[in-house]
């Protein structure tokens, strides 16, 4: 069994209350996107979930046969935000190494290489580079390749397809696919379709559908 649960989730930004009372159970295989305007909360609940962010009411929980008692769920979670979290200056090869090196693997799994993490996002013959030397669009693949190199069942997402054009979106979907096949969870925010079957979603209203339902 895995099963990741949110329960009767609030935030803030500063004094602001962005949303409240958010709940969702994923089990393995399963997805769910987050979709709604700018500034509803998306980014903000992924990064509650994700332990990024203290939520100001709720807990996030995550279960498995190998989960010690207490556990942190965030401790299941691979985290892929706006930043691709990569140095500049550093090779590909080695902002993936030194990631799959810190973050380990998960209980459960196995990581890629990092030869297979590049192949399989396309871009195989450059992990010789500067990561800076690269568009942008190579930049977000290399970043998705971060998830691959270290096993997480969690995959949280924030505009995934961001700066890609639709072949590497393609290829984005595609791993994803693959990742919940193998029993893995997935949970995104998104402006555009990621083509996920049976994907379940959840409208973000932010201050405002707060706010309404106080009048």
């Amino acid at each position: 069994m895995m099963r990741l649960t949110a329960e009767n989730l609030s935030a803030r930004r500063g004094e602001d209350l962005i949303f409240k009372d958010i709940s969702f159970v994923l089990d393995r295989g399963e997805s769910l996107v987050l979709t709604g305007r700018n500034g509803s909360g998306k980014s903000t609940l992924l990064r509650t979930v994700a332990g990024l962010l203290r939520p100001e009411s709720g807990r996030v929980v995550w279960q498995s046969e190998s989960a010690d008692p207490g556990m942190r769920a965030a401790e299941a979670c691979h985290y892929l935000g706006h930043r691709n979290a990569m140095k500049a200056e550093m090779t590909v090869s080695e902002n993936l190494s030194f990631w799959k090196e810190f973050l380990g693997d998960f209980s459960g799994g196995h990581g890629m290489s990092v030869g297979e993490a590049a192949e399989s996002v396309g871009l195989g013959g450059i992990v010789h580079l500067p990561f800076g030397y690269l568009s942008a669009g190579q930049q977000r693949r290399m970043a998705f390749a971060k998830l691959l190199v270290a096993w997480r069942p969690v995959w949280i997402l924030d505009e995934p397809t961001a700066a890609l054009d639709v072949s590497a979106e393609e290829v984005f979907t595609g791993l994803i696919k693959e990742h919940l096949a193998a029993g893995g969870i997935a949970l995104a925010a998104t402006h555009q379709p990621l083509g996920l079957e049976n994907a379940r979603e959840l409208r973000m209203t932010g201050f405002a559908g707060v706010m309404e339902e106080m009048w």
